[in-house]
């Protein structure tokens, strides 16, 4: 039988990888009796860990939630996960940075030599790209108030910071709370979305957590609407390429390049290609606008055949002649 302290630590870590623990499994699992596991529950309740006994005919343990944070029990991957995450916290757009860095010190502090050695060799930084922009901080506790909502389904009512001075300067009394149905919290180029079911406008929205500032009490439950789509990503790309339909684009065209498949394909995220010969591909893929289509085919240094439609081939005569301008210095 091992010793009680190692014993306490097994049976931790068992409850801590699944949410109910038959008490016979448990005793099976640790190699003693169910009134050992009995005891040994006892003495983790003495140190602060908040473990529920279940009833029923596989009566058993479950690791609850309490009132404060006991000491924590991790495996030597799931700390330097949590190591290199909290490193990484800064890119998340959360406004967390200075917490994570005093829990990347208190982690640090208890860990073993073995695995303080592996963490300080995972040194992260977060650079961002030239010329960009500083993403807002989305204040954390808007985050949990929000995650709260999404979790528990409940209605959620929040003022919503206006863009622009000039859609202030139009409604000086500021709009109404928005009432919407919250279903997913998400992360995009570094800021945090709330993707919800507008109640007062009768359509999916997606709302900058950073503009968001919940009121309470939160409203009533609902029940969840299907996401058009069914796949949360696929709604927000399409959202953010200025599409209803997930996975398209509001301008798609087709041509064909001089350039063999493999080529074009190396440089096309969102677009089909199709080997049409050694040397020749067909290539169909979206914008969203026919300008920027035909600005990002064009960038192929190669033969363009235009299929179609007819509002790409236009795009490319209105860049032709823009460029033209552009080489003889005349205005466009």
């Amino acid at each position: 039988m091992p010793k009680t302290s190692a014993r306490l630590l097994a049976l931790l870590s068992l409850l801590q990888t699944r949410r109910d623990w038959p008490g016979q499994e448990l005793a099976g699992r640790l190699e003693v009796s169910p009134r050992t596991v009995r005891r040994d529950v006892d003495r983790l309740r003495e140190l602060g860990y908040p473990i529920v006994t279940t009833k029923g005919p596989d009566g058993g343990y479950r690791l609850g939630a309490g009132t404060e944070l006991p000491p924590l029990l991790f495996d030597d991957d799931q700390a330097v996960a949590l190591a290199v995450a909290l490193q990484t916290a800064a890119a998340t757009g959360a406004g967390i940075e200075e917490a994570a860095t005093r829990g990347l010190s208190t982690v640090r502090q208890v860990m073993p030599a073995r695995l303080r050695h592996r963490v300080d060799s995972l040194q992260v930084t977060a650079v961002e790209r030239p010329g960009t922009r500083p993403n807002p901080q989305a204040d954390p506790q808007v985050l949990v108030a929000v995650s709260a909502a999404v979790r528990a389904r409940e209605v959620l009512r929040f003022d919503y910071t206006l863009v622009s001075p000039a859609e202030a300067d139009a409604d000086p009394a500021g709009p109404p709370p928005r009432r919407v149905q919250p279903h997913h919290l998400i992360t995009w180029g570094g800021r945090w979305y709330l993707v919800a079911w507008d109640l007062d406008r009768d359509d999916w929205r997606t709302f900058r957590v950073d503009r968001i500032t919940p009121r309470t009490p939160t409203g009533p439950r609902f029940t969840p609407r299907e996401l058009p789509g069914g796949d949360v990503a696929a709604f927000v790309t399409a959202r953010f390429h200025g599409s209803d339909r997930p996975g398209d684009w509001p301008c798609r065209g087709e041509v064909v390049l001089d350039l063999p498949a493999h080529v074009v394909s190396a440089y096309t995220r969102d677009g089909v290609v199709e080997e049409l010969g050694p040397d020749r591909c067909r290539l169909v893929m979206g914008a969203w606008s026919w300008p920027a289509l035909a600005a990002t085919i064009g960038r192929f240094d190669a033969g363009i055949q235009v299929v179609g439609p007819a509002e790409l081939k236009d795009a490319f005569a209105y860049l032709a002649h823009r460029f033209a301008d552009a080489a003889t210095g005349e205005p466009g």
